[in-house]
């Protein structure tokens, strides 16, 4: 399971009303790359046949089987600050992350 902060629905809300995809959701996906392996990519987009579809309060997280693997139990965020802003996931498979912290090895 992926569950988000209150946070978090409220801007993939935002981002689905921004994009005029009322049937779509936040798609997290795990690719390889960054310094220790593997990194997060996200982006606004419509579910596919065999994604995974986590929902909460009508919004909705997708994430394709291969990816899940790697992100059983996280939790989505996203925090609004001074310095910076953006989506976070605390994922507790991660073994180890790179000292920028964009990639990660579980």
């Amino acid at each position: 399971m992926i569950t988000m902060t209150d946070q978090a629905v409220r801007k993939i809300h935002a981002l689905l009303a921004q994009k005029a995809i009322p049937d779509g959701g936040l798609r997290v996906k795990v690719v390889g790359g960054g310094c220790s392996g593997l990194t997060y990519k996200m982006d606004v987009d419509t579910p596919r046949d065999g994604d995974k579809i986590f929902e909460r309060d009508g919004a909705k997280v997708v994430v394709d089987r291969k990816s899940f693997l790697y992100l059983k139990g996280t939790e989505l965020h996203y925090h609004d600050e001074l310095m910076a802003s953006g989506f976070s996931l605390r994922n507790p498979n991660v073994k180890r992350s790179c000292g920028c912290g964009s990639s990660f090895v579980v």
